[in-house]
């Protein structure tokens, strides 16, 4: 078993939203729609970014082999997160299952990952 833990400003992310390209690049097609049924909510956003690089370090190996975009942080039918991998993401971590949980104040998001 492994944990990953990450804590993102919220600020900064929303200046990243402003960036071309910045969402399209970070996040799947599936957290763009998640986005924006959640009216592009900076918390969120957040949230997931931090979501992903906590994924990355319960791998142990950080962002390495794999597009943080092949990390989807998505939400079930009660709202809790889960994680859907893609691509080189899909192949590294095949043998794992990974439980997640987020939360945020108005100015940080944390996540934490846990891979067993």
């Amino acid at each position: 078993m492994r944990v990953g833990i990450d804590c993102v400003d919220i600020p900064r992310i929303e200046k990243s939203m402003e960036i071309q390209g910045f969402l399209e690049r970070i996040f799947s097609e599936n957290e763009l729609k998640l986005f924006t049924q959640r009216k592009m909510n900076p918390q969120t956003i957040a949230a997931n970014f931090a979501a992903k690089e906590a994924f990355s370090k319960s791998l142990g190996t950080g962002i390495r082999g794999f597009k943080l975009k092949e990390v989807s942080v998505l939400r079930d039918e009660l709202g809790a997160p889960y994680i859907e991998l893609s691509g080189k993401a899909l192949e590294i971590a095949k043998s794992l299952q990974f439980t997640v949980s987020i939360t945020h104040t108005d100015t940080v998001a944390t996540a934490i990952v846990i891979a067993y």
